[in-house]
């Protein structure tokens, strides 16, 4: 859908790559269609069933619920720096200095910036949280412990942030990271019984 753009002006393949990954606005886009489709296939999917969106997480917000993220943050940031830590002692090989690929390296002023903002800690935890702490976590404990389904769901959410496919060497940092993440926001999907707390400690 984002390369309609670039396909109207005939521009050429290596073309429209440099603009998609150079250009702000246009990743904004394509992370804007990215969310929409994912929550609107979760949506549609649970409403053929007729599920409530309530029952992976999504009901009305409390007050209680942006403090457990706030709470969490703290303990979340320790728990890294120790594992990572232990994992730089077991693997000596292990590249904690490698950075991730999130685009938007060209964004700038207040309009730029904003919708970088919006594309990385507003929209992600917010479908991000309703996909794995909601949807998946929520159907993984349906047929097993609560902490299978937490690990299961924290491997898959960190090995999509290994890049694979990107060219560049697996990020095994920000596995650690979000594997380590994952735990806390599936610990307060439970302790809330609702995303808004996760949603909290995912976009901080």
């Amino acid at each position: 859908m984002v390369s309609i753009y670039p396909a109207l002006h005939h521009w050429t393949a290596q073309h429209a790559t440099d603009w998609l990954n150079n250009n702000a606005l246009a990743q904004f886009f394509y992370v804007l269609i990215a969310e929409a489709l994912t929550f609107g296939g979760i949506y549609a999917f649970m409403r053929s069933r007729k599920v409530p969106l309530s029952a992976i997480g999504l009901r009305k917000p409390r007050w209680s619920d942006p403090a457990y993220g706030l709470l969490a943050l703290p303990l979340y940031y320790l728990s890294y720096v120790i594992i990572v830590a232990i994992a730089s002692q077991i693997v000596p090989s292990l590249n904690i200095n490698q950075a991730q690929q999130i685009g938007f390296s060209n964004a700038h002023g207040f309009a730029l910036l904003t919708v970088t903002f919006i594309s990385l800690v507003v929209l992600p935890p917010f479908v991000e949280e309703i996909m794995m702490r909601g949807f998946l976590y929520t159907s993984l404990k349906k047929g097993m412990p609560q902490i299978g389904a937490a690990l299961v769901t924290s491997a898959i959410f960190a090995s999509a942030h290994l890049q694979a496919g990107s060219g560049a060497p697996l990020l095994w940092i920000a596995a650690i990271d979000t594997f380590t993440l994952s735990i806390f926001l599936s610990y307060i999907r439970e302790k809330t019984n609702g995303l808004w707390g996760s949603m909290t400690l995912h976009a901080l």
